[in-house]
């Protein structure tokens, strides 16, 4: 590259819920001066919009045949990451138990993968200086060419504590049943399950602070960078 330009760099970074997966992306876009987008926001708010729009959640064809109705746009800011559904902004509404509890059956609709899937794909290979891409399937589906796919894990009770410190007052044991139903979901779905990629690099984040899991991708990508 001509002036030491960087090149790009597109980073995947997948899991399931409550092993930092957010905080960890959002801190390493801002850290490195890359992009950032949360898929999950996007299955959210395609399933907010199912919900306000009294979609059947229990059809899969009657999701399918409105699938292409919405028009989400996700800002890439690490440090302000927003989404708007038909210019509404939905970043609160996305985030509540009834949103929550209909989205993998939403996600689980090849329909609604397909066009989501192509929504992300069209963003990350937009986005100049690169993209920290998170989700469940970026780099087994979505993004199976990134530079560089990160897997994190932790074990259920470290996930359940998490999530249960981010959703005030929860029961950690309930959270940690819901957590593991919903992993148990998109891990069988047939279309793009949650799934390690085979060219990914593991991180278990149990034992792990977050400034060190944000540490320890850093280095990754830089090495990445560096050897490109």
């Amino acid at each position: 590259m001509e002036n030491g330009a960087a090149q790009p760099v597109i980073v995947a970074i997948d899991g399931p819920s409550g092993t930092g997966k957010s905080s960890t992306s959002k801190a390493v876009a801002a850290q490195l001066g890359l992009s950032y987008l949360d898929t999950g926001a996007q299955y959210r708010a395609i399933t907010w919009w199912m919900v306000n729009n009294g979609i059947d959640i229990d059809d899969p064809s009657a999701i399918a045949a409105v699938a292409g109705k919405p028009e989400i746009v996700s800002g890439t800011d690490p440090a302000d990451p927003t989404i708007t559904v038909d210019g509404t902004d939905v970043a609160a509404p996305i985030r509540t138990q009834e949103v929550t509890s209909k989205v993998s059956a939403v996600s689980a609709v090849p329909e609604v993968r397909a066009r989501i899937t192509e929504l992300q794909r069209s963003i990350a290979t937009g986005a100049e200086p690169g993209i920290v891409v998170e989700g469940r399937d970026i780099g087994t589906t979505v993004l199976p060419d990134a530079d560089l796919k990160i897997f994190l894990t932790a074990s259920p009770e470290a996930r359940a504590a998490r999530r249960s410190g981010e959703l005030k007052g929860a029961d950690v044991h309930a959270t940690r049943e819901a957590l593991i139903k919903r992993d148990a979901a998109d891990s069988s779905r047939k279309t793009s399950p949650l799934a390690k990629a085979d060219d990914a690099v593991e991180v278990d984040t149990t034992e792990l602070t977050l400034a060190q899991v944000i540490e320890c991708v850093v280095t990754l990508v830089e090495e990445k960078r560096a050897g490109k």
